[in-house]
């Protein structure tokens, strides 16, 4: 196989000699032309035959000139040189120099270019020119030996050459440096317009199709690339360039491990055929391949096979044993790999990779002293050679591991990774880049970046470590690059993990585990971030699916140790520590040996986080003694080690625990600033004095310390947070202040510092600041602080001019400024609704365009990225059916909600969603399944048990309904708002005498629950419910202060202020015995509701409607007519502004109240037809009562019974529907139907309404049931023992009727 450029002039000066001026007899001078190219393949057994060719084509004037050339150099690279040749033909050269002829002249550059020798090239092909008077083959290949010149200024003249070859005619050759030309300077589209030019003339030109594989690499356009090496192969199925490409492909982008190792086997069946005797090819075309192949077995199987052939072909090449020796290493196999590298070494002594190589093994096998003294030497060596990166990385090592040097070994660190990317500094996307990018040379740097980071995820407010922002840096472009191999995304998840970015970790993770599902790594840092997450059911269900995918999982330590975290954080101690005793026997794996253990072992960080969780388990189970017994252990064990703060910080609990808190504050106070752990340790001294001791004094002292010893921002930023956490945030902004002018680039300080003065409720400073830091940094994010902060602020005006400033930009195509735009558009549609209405849906499909192009971009480019943006299309789709249902348009809302499904399928909030709206319409059925749904994967969800428990009421099945709430209680019984729906279905349900047995159930939970605002107002609904007003205004006036249960309370306590009794507002069938006595106490009622009114400040637009409707209420409940008309007014402007149900009910009763029964009866048909929903449920059974009344006050008995049963159905224990149907049986004389419905009345009222037991006692008189008749009126008279006329009427009656 010859170079690229070489494939151009064989391929095409056969295809193209009719191009050419002047009669060329182009077949046996393109066999010369071979002959003499296969003097630059290694010369072995063949080396005969390549000099018998060239010397049979050797007098021929044309190409005599090269062929010498060729036999010189021939003769040179044979096993057993003969110098009497060489100094024969080098005679002859000199003599024939001097007659070439300017063909012959072409041929010798051309040869001389081929084996390196540009400059004299350049010689040769000048003189060429000058004969030929720039002849159009010598100005192209003039260009051509520029264009590979290591030289920029050179590269740059090659151009004029190229372009004056093509002048006249378009030389395929001119055309394709040309292309090379602006490929290299990284013009692809321009390259690519060149290559359509020879492809549209030379449609079957080989050469051309290649490059134009390249530039569409280049472009990161894979798509495109794979399509155009699939035509390559259908060309020619052994094209060495396609197979390379399409591995490529399939190894960093797809990850199908199985088709990988098919287009591997083809590259190689390639190389073998195409080229056997060129071992230097097969190198360099099987590397990328080797850098791409990660771990997989197979893959490397047959790279390592492959690579040992070609040794065993040539085996004096030390390279090859060299590159051999580094694949094996970056495996962590460092016996093979330090055999090849001392192979190496015996082939080329001198040879400094592998003198490296065998440095790095000592290093892995803990030969410190011999590589510390190989180190020096090749140091020493590095002067004269420039810096290497590999070897920065060895000295990095040895610092770490020798001499304990954190420090130092992060700067040399760095200093590599630096290097390492130095040299791919300009080359466009390509095998070149892939090889030199080397993703496991940066995956064992960002491993031992990781030794010095912390080892727990960083905490809400805490600063992400520098270490851990140094080692993103090194994995995103092996991740944006490569998304396909495993070994740089699982190293990034950790990152992200010990970032405190679980759910960006998680999503790594998961492709991780779609790329293997057998990666017992990933399973076991998955488990670790449910963990963290303290979802401990997840955490258990992911070990056990990882032993599912790989038995091998059980056999790794950390599968126990995570299980007995978990077992630990969930309360199951025993079981924690039985785990941890059996893991802590393991042997331990010292850093600095090399040996390795056949069984499971553990390494020092992983012992110390074992025998750690066994002390708190202990500690946790109550067995100090046991648990400082351990502990002393591992003080022990790990003294003198980087291991031993860690271990004295986690003794300070364990002092704590036990009440000494001196003991503890003098721990801490031993570790010094130059020790690790001491930021940690005195973050934990000052939460002992804030916490612990109350000393805010002492808490600053601490990290003002800190400040002291370890000044910069992060201590810093730790100063201010400190100050922040005291409540003095002033002081804090002093702090930020300071640490900004010093690194006025630091975002997490701009943002703190904006948060500072909003804190301080200076929101024109805050936007000021944001507004300025903004237009010195230019950072993104600012803009969406100060934006939420102007829309908190409700200057909508002055958000939507930032937003749309951001926004003002041309087409952006780069996924985070893409995404930028997508955050800022859904703020904008945020800042519409409260602002602009009409241009919600605009900013919205605006936003979902944007993120569907993202969506499509980021399986290619960013596939870890897949599920959150997934997340973020589905939340958009959210927006969209919250609006629609908004504006009420249902079927709009619900096709929303399902696009969100598409996009996250299991996203339980979307579906509960979907099941509400579903409710709303009256699709009871498709609202069961969907919670069913929820139930399944989520057993107690709450949201989606109490939605079951509402539509099995609606289904008439009350124990059902009731058991589902009653499951939710028993595992929080503190749980007010299920409390509150529970008590409004057992009292619909008529089980309202089931209640007072879940207050008892709360009250165990704590000795404060009865203080609870949320408690007090269930009791006050409660007590509503039986009849107990007095009773019910207490506990409800205890809650009404409340934020969450406020609003609630007070409408309550204004409607029992205004109806007491919980009469019928304008009813008027029934008598009222007690008219006049109540008068007073009415209007004592409607001042009391009017002062909670005036102490009401509802916040929400809602809550201010329910206010109006409430004062208009209070008003109506005078029974001035003035204020009754005033009160209409209000209620009907309220009704046109939304159809409420709670308006039109007001309105009907306002026209009951003025006598205008036929208006109030047409609106009380509108409020009937109305569907049900438990919101809105009291008001509609009002309504039906009222209508009820004005149907019995016209004697249309059947219609009021409809209404009735309609209220009797939705709520059994509606005494007034039963006082109305008795009513309705009594006027038909049917006094035992009424007797029955009476009773059912007096029942759910709670005996408490007098009324009620008169008419049951007169029907019971009618009925001549005297006795139940007597025992009513007794009933009656101990609560009123002057209620009118049932002593006369009723009792002495029904005693007269049972004398004989």
């Amino acid at each position: 196989m010859t170079p690229l450029w070489l494939r151009s002039f064989t391929t095409a000066r056969n295809s193209t000699s009719a191009m050419c001026s002047g009669p060329r007899p182009w077949a046996w001078k393109n066999s010369a032309m071979t002959l003499s190219c296969s003097s630059l393949k290694p010369m072995g057994s063949s080396g005969k035959d390549a000099i018998s060719n060239l010397e049979s084509i050797r007098n021929h004037p044309d190409v005599s000139l090269c062929s010498i050339m060729a036999l010189i150099y021939a003769h040179k690279r044979c096993e057993t040189i003969d110098q009497e040749a060489i100094q024969e033909l080098e005679s002859s050269l000199k003599e024939i120099r001097k007659t070439a002829s300017t063909t012959a002249l072409y041929y010798a550059g051309l040869f001389l270019w081929l084996i390196g020798h540009y400059d004299k090239a350049r010689e040769y092909i000048d003189r060429n020119l000058k004969l030929s008077n720039n002849s159009r083959e010598g100005l192209v290949l003039r260009g051509w030996v520029d264009l590979t010149s290591d030289k920029s200024h050179i590269v740059k003249k090659s151009t004029k050459f190229l372009e004056q070859g093509i002048q006249d005619a378009k030389d395929v050759l001119g055309l394709m440096g040309k292309a090379t030309y602006l490929m290299m300077q990284q013009n692809y589209s321009g390259a690519l317009e060149v290559v359509n030019q020879i492809t549209v003339t030379s449609g079957s030109f080989l050469p051309a199709l290649i490059l134009k594989m390249q530039l569409f690499l280049a472009r990161q356009d894979w798509e495109q690339t794979v399509e155009m090496g699939h035509r390559i192969l259908e060309k020619d199925d052994g094209n060495i360039d396609a197979c390379q490409i399409l591995a490529m492909h399939e190894l960093a982008r797809e990850g199908n491990m199985t088709t990988a190792a098919n287009h591997v086997r083809n590259l190689i069946k390639a190389l073998e055929t195409r080229e056997p005797r060129n071992p230097s090819l097969h190198l360099k075309k099987i590397l990328v391949v080797s850098r791409l192949c990660g771990r997989n077995q197979v893959v490397l199987q047959l790279v390592c096979s492959f690579i040992e052939r070609t040794f065993m072909a040539t085996s004096s090449y030390a390279h090859v044993a060299t590159e051999l020796g580094y694949l094996f290493i970056l495996q962590d196999q460092v016996k093979e790999a330090s055999l090849w590298y001392s192979e190496a070494m015996k082939l080329d002594a001198n040879s400094v990779a592998a003198l490296t190589g065998v440095t790095w093994c000592q290093i892995l096998e803990g030969h410190l002293e011999e590589a510390q003294q190989q180190l020096e030497f090749l140091k020493e060596v590095q002067q004269s050679l420039g810096k290497s990166e590999v070897l920065v990385f060895l000295q990095a090592l040895l610092a770490s591991r020798k001499h304990k040097e954190g420090q130092k070994a992060t700067a040399l660190l760095k200093e590599a990774a630096e290097l390492h990317f130095s040299s791919m500094q300009g080359l466009p996307l390509g095998c070149e880049y892939f090889e030199k990018l080397d993703p496991l040379f940066l995956v064992c740097i960002a491993k031992e970046y990781l030794f010095f980071c912390p080892k727990q995820p960083r905490s809400p407010g805490q600063i992400v470590s520098q270490l851990l922002k140094q080692v993103t840096v090194i994995l995103n472009p092996v991740v944006k690059a490569a998304p396909a191999l495993i070994d740089p995304l699982y190293v990034m998840a950790q990152v992200k993990y010990l970032s405190g970015e679980l759910e960006n970790a998680q999503s790594t993770l998961q492709r991780c585990l779609e790329l293997d599902p057998t990666y017992v790594d990933a399973h076991l840092l998955m488990s670790h971030i449910y963990l963290a997450q303290g979802n401990f059911a997840m955490c258990s269900h992911c070990l056990e699916l990882g032993v599912s995918h790989n038995f091998q999982v059980r056999d790794h330590p950390m599968y126990h140790f995570i299980k007995a975290k978990a077992l630990n954080k969930s309360g199951d101690h025993p079981e924690a520590i039985k785990t941890l005793k059996m893991i802590i026997k393991l042997p331990t794996r010292k850093m600095e040996e090399g040996k390795k253990f056949r069984g499971p072992s553990v390494r020092p960080s992983e012992r110390v986080s074992i025998l750690l969780e066994l002390v708190d388990a202990l500690r946790m189970n109550g067995e100090l003694h046991e648990a400082t017994k351990v502990m002393q252990d591992a003080i022990n064990e790990f003294s003198g080690t980087p291991e031993e703060i860690r271990i004295t910080i986690a003794n300070v609990d364990l002092a704590l625990s036990k009440g000494n808190v001196d003991m503890a504050l003098s721990m801490l106070r031993n570790i010094t600033p130059k020790q690790p752990w001491y930021t940690e340790a005195k973050e934990k001294m000052a939460n002992i004095y804030l916490q612990t001791r109350k000393d805010t004094r002492l808490y600053i002292s601490c990290y003002r310390e800190l400040c002291e010893h370890l000044p910069g921002p992060h201590t810093s930023l730790l100063l201010g947070d400190a100050f922040m956490n005291i409540q003095e945030p002033e002081k804090a902004l002093e702090v930020y202040d300071e640490a900004y002018r010093k690194n006025p680039h630091d975002a997490s300080l701009v943002s703190r510092i904006g948060q500072a003065y909003v804190k301080t409720h200076q929101y024109a400073k805050a936007i000021n600041y944001y507004e300025a830091a903004q237009k010195i940094s230019g950072q993104d994010f600012l803009c969406c602080s100060l934006a939420e902060l102007l829309l908190k602020l409700k200057k909508f005006n002055k958000a939507e001019k930032v937003l749309k400033q951001a926004l003002e930009h041309d087409s952006v195509k780069d996924i985070p400024s893409m995404m930028n735009d997508v955050k800022y558009l859904l703020l904008l549609a945020k800042v519409y609704k409260s602002h602009k209405k009409e241009d919600v849906m605009e900013t919205l499909n605006k936003a979902m365009d944007l993120q569907s192009r993202i969506l499509k971009r980021v399986p290619l480019e960013q596939p870890e990225m897949i599920p959150s943006q997934k997340q973020l299309a589905a939340s958009i789709c959210v927006q969209f059916g919250e609006h629609y249902l908004a504006e009420k348009q249902f079927a709009k809302a619900v096709r929303s909600y399902k696009d969100a499904l598409v996009y996250s399928p299991i996203d339980n909030k979307v579906v509960l969603e979907l099941a509400k709206l579903y409710m709303l319409q009256g699709h009871l059925d498709l609202c069961e399944q969907h919670c069913a749904v929820i139930l399944q994967t989520e057993k107690n969800h709450e949201s989606a048990s109490v939605m079951m428990a509402e539509l099995m009421f609606r289904k008439q099945k009350y124990e059902d309904a009731i058991n589902l709430y009653q499951q939710v209680l028993e595992k929080a019984p503190d749980n007010f708002l299920v409390l509150n729906k529970l008590i409004d279905l057992l009292w619909r349900s008529g089980r309202l005498e089931d209640a007072p047995a879940f207050f008892e159930l709360a009250k165990r939970v704590s000795s404060r629950v009865p203080l609870e605002p949320g408690f007090n107002y269930c009791r006050g609904i409660y007590c509503w419910h039986i009849g107990q007003p007095n009773d019910a205004l207490k506990f409800l006036n205890k809650a009404r202060k409340d934020s969450t249960w406020g609003q609630s309370a007070t409408y309550y306590m204004v409607q029992i202020c205004l109806n007491p009794d919980n009469e019928v507002v304008g009813g008027e069938v029934f008598e009222n015995l007690v008219a006049e006595s109540k008068r007073d106490a009415e209007q004592h009622g409607v001042r009391t509701a009017e002062k909670l009114l005036r102490e009401s400040y509802p916040h929400s637009a809602a809550g201010q409607t329910q206010l109006r409707l409430l004062q208009s209420l209070c008003l109506l409940a005078t029974r001035d007519r003035a204020s009754m008309e005033a009160a209409l007014r209000t209620f009907a402007q309220m009704v046109q502004a939304e159809d409420s149900v709670s308006a039109l009910l007001a309105v009907a009763q306002a026209y009951v109240l003025l006598n205008q029964v036929p208006k109030a009866r047409m609106q009380l048909k509108r409020l009937a037809k109305a569907p049900w929903a438990l919101a809105k449920a009291e008001d509609l059974e009002k309504g039906w009562l009222l209508l009820a009344d004005i149907y019995c006050q016209g004697g249309k008995f059947d219609l009021a019974s409809e209404l009735l049963r309609s209220c009797v159905q939705y709520n059994k224990s509606c005494c007034k529907a039963y006082e109305y149907m008795g009513f309705i049986m009594e006027k038909e004389q049917s006094y035992k139907d009424a007797a029955t419905n009476y009773e059912l009345a007096w029942k759910y009222s709670h005996h408490a309404n007098p009324a009620i037991g008169f008419k049951l006692a007169f029907n019971y008189l009618k009925d001549k049931r005297f006795v139940e008749a007597i025992e009513v009126c007794h009933n009656v008279l101990r609560e009123h023992p002057n209620y009118p006329k049932i002593r006369e009427e009723i009792l002495e009656k029904a005693r007269g009727s049972l004398r004989p």
